[in-house]
């Protein structure tokens, strides 16, 4: 089984996810992280956000097992992935990591934006997960003091904003997805809900 979970940044999608694959037994992909290494990668080499070709060349060589979870998680890289991954060929050199994860045993959760329409568009459950873009501002801002990150929300909401529209393109809906709005739910009760939506997909397949 494939369990698409999709949805702007900070809007849940992520902890639901990873909840969604541990109950199930299923693995777990985040595949933002996978723009976040080639963003990473690009700050360290000193590459220009612009440079097509050079973040094409990382992405067509990246090794997730080399990186580290910690220096990916500012705001800075965040900003290079939402860049990075503006470019086709990025998009199109991590698709066959993602498809092939997709494909393991017993099945495999997998986030992100353009899962259920382009990576996985034959999952068998997608979820659309959305929230307030204010709430979603203070999720972030509580995500970086946490890393020890001096912001404030003035500028998370602004950057939160900034990248919805640069990942516009690509964070579509799927006409079978099921949309759901984190924004008033606590995680227990979304990873209820979005669990009934999975077994009753299942026992109606």
């Amino acid at each position: 089984m494939i369990i698409a979970v999709d949805g702007p940044s900070a809007s849940g999608k992520g902890t639901l996810a990873r909840a969604i694959a541990r109950d199930m037994g299923f693995h777990y992909l985040d595949t933002g992280t996978l723009y976040r290494m080639v963003g990473y990668a690009m700050l360290q080499a000193k590459k220009s956000p612009d440079d097509a070709a050079a973040a094409t060349d990382i992405a067509q060589k990246l090794q997730p097992e080399l990186f580290e979870d910690q220096p990916l998680r500012g705001e800075i890289v965040a900003g290079m992935a939402s860049k990075v991954a503006q470019f086709p060929a990025v998009r199109q050199a991590l698709f066959d990591l993602q498809r092939n994860f997709a494909a393991q045993k017993p099945g495999a959760v997998l986030d992100g934006r353009d899962i259920g329409t382009v990576i996985c568009p034959d999952a068998d459950v997608k979820i659309f997960v959305t929230a307030r873009p204010t709430l979603r501002a203070e999720r972030r801002l509580k995500e970086l003091l946490a890393l020890g990150v001096s912001t404030d929300f003035a500028t998370v909401l602004a950057e939160v904003t900034a990248r919805d529209a640069r990942d516009a393109a690509r964070t579509l809906i799927a006409e079978d997805a099921i949309v759901v709005d984190s924004s008033d739910y606590s995680i227990a009760e979304l990873r209820a809900l979005v669990l009934d939506i999975i077994w009753q997909k299942a026992k109606s397949s």
